[in-house]
């Protein structure tokens, strides 16, 4: 299994040594906004700190910058340090079962600096299923830590990029939203339905096998190589910027590095009506 990822079993092991670690729960809904809070309280591995993706994961919204759009990064950075984690710490991240919102805070974290973060292979699901421990209520509180941010160690694309690529190509842009949405047959997130001009679609479902984990880095790999020559070229989106860093991070554990994220994405795309968009009807 891949660095970033780490089992069920594995994490119960560490913590039953007594290994320093900083647990992040990261379940949400995108239609249900309050489920993830109202889901950790009812039950959570021992010590996981709640980060709710609408309010703290995300900057205000302002009409033109997309559902979910990246907090300052200084701002964001004092949150977490706020929250008792040093940029330092061995961080373990969990969603309920897919990791789209595990791979997202993974992201984010990333983006600020921090190189020990993994992700829960399997969500919560699978550290019930081993029957781990769990806490209900709110996590005790720990003391606000202090540090500085560091070079990001992702690669970040803004809408004026991908605006630019559509009269000259330089990377390849990947929806990673279901094929009905990026067909435009159906939306039911944004006021808009279809994708950008020239975006190939990528569901990040496809990065899954049968049983909900990731599949193997060498099936990933073959499957991102089919797509673009090198990550470098590749840039990804979806929706809001969620469901793309699970992509990202599929390419990440195939060991392909470099690939960008358009954060904005969709939502933030269509935002201006000056900008085009696309059917398969259109392309046909």
């Amino acid at each position: 299994m891949s660095d970033i990822l780490i089992t069920a079993i594995a994490l119960r092991s560490r913590l039953q040594e007594g290994q320093t670690l900083r647990i992040f729960d990261a379940r949400h809904d995108l239609m249900n906004h309050a489920w993830g809070h109202d889901v950790y309280l009812q039950g959570h591995i021992p010590g996981a700190i709640f980060l709710d993706h609408e309010t703290e994961l995300a900057a205000e919204k302002t009409g033109s910058n997309g559902r979910h759009p990246l907090p300052n990064r200084e701002e964001f950075a004092a949150l977490i340090a706020h929250k008792g984690v040093h940029i330092d710490d061995a961080v373990v991240i969990y969603d309920n079962d897919n990791m789209m919102f595990a791979a997202h805070l993974w992201w984010m974290l990333r983006w600020l600096g921090f190189e020990k973060v993994q992700i829960l292979s399997g969500g919560f699901k699978a550290w019930r299923a081993i029957e781990g421990e769990v806490e209900t209520g709110e996590a005790p509180v720990l003391p606000p830590q202090q540090w500085s941010l560091r070079e990001s160690l992702v690669r970040l694309v803004t809408v004026d990029e991908v605006e630019r690529n559509l009269e000259t190509p330089e990377f390849t842009l990947l929806d990673a939203r279901t094929p009905v949405r990026y067909r435009g047959e159906e939306e039911p997130m944004d006021p808009v339905a279809g994708h950008i001009p020239g975006a190939l679609n990528r569901p990040f479902a496809l990065n899954l096998d049968a049983e909900g984990y990731y599949k193997s880095a060498e099936q990933l790999r073959e499957e991102f190589t089919a797509l673009a020559s090198s990550p470098e070229q590749i840039v990804h989106q979806c929706g809001s910027g969620i469901t793309a860093c699970h992509n990202i991070l599929a390419m990440e554990i195939a060991g392909l590095k470099g690939a960008g994220l358009y954060a904005g994405s969709w939502s933030e795309w269509i935002a201006d009506p000056s900008r085009p968009t696309a059917t398969i009807e259109q392309e046909d």
